[in-house]
């Protein structure tokens, strides 16, 4: 009876040291240390949450730039890619119907070359960025749907310029762009 005693009061210890102080402790830390991060990144306009710059959302109207395809449908929840590989025949026929998606959304010529991100999702399924080049693929379609000008349609190049992010750590990776940050930015373009 005595060991079973002891036993109790050594778990009570740890799920009290490991459940309760150490939580309230790391994120007490993680909210004084950098609070925007710990948060989740949100992204507010006039006092509203619109996303967060760390998960990727579907934008389907043609006055926006699109974000690359999701195994989950940007839900965060189950996270995860596909996990079909190259040689499987869903996934193979499923590329060919993005690219012809991306191509006649963006009236793209057949010999257009579309950036590899249009058309496979990322391994979470939530990536929230795109390529340049996969931006400037898009621009036309914006514009035209928007009824820019063409000054307005350079003002939209130079937020793609503007807001791309060069590899992380300067190596890991390539330029990218945050397709909500970026689409929030045209909407302020007049």
């Amino acid at each position: 009876m005595k060991t079973v005693i002891i036993s109790l009061k050594i778990f009570l210890f740890f799920t009290v040291l490991t459940g309760i102080i150490y939580p309230i402790l790391v994120t007490g830390i993680a909210q004084l240390s950098f609070p925007n991060k710990a948060n989740g990144s949100i992204i507010t306009v006039d006092n509203k949450a619109v996303g967060s710059k760390l998960i990727g959302q579907q934008f389907d109207s043609a006055i926006y730039f699109s974000s690359r395809p999701s195994a989950i449908s940007y839900n965060p929840l189950p996270s995860g890619g596909s996990n079909w590989g190259l040689t499987n025949a869903k996934l193979q026929k499923m590329v060919a119907e993005r690219k012809n998606k991306f191509m006649a959304f963006n009236q793209l010529d057949s010999r257009t070359a579309i950036p590899s991100e249009m058309l496979f999702a990322s391994a979470s399924g939530l990536d929230p960025h795109i390529s340049p080049k996969a931006a400037l693929l898009q621009v036309d379609r914006i514009k035209k749907a928007r009824r820019f000008s063409q000054l307005q349609k350079q003002r939209v190049i130079q937020c793609i310029h503007d807001l791309t992010e060069a590899p992380q750590f300067i190596v890991l990776g390539d330029e990218r762009i945050n397709v909500l940050l970026l689409n929030l930015e045209i909407d302020k373009i007049r």
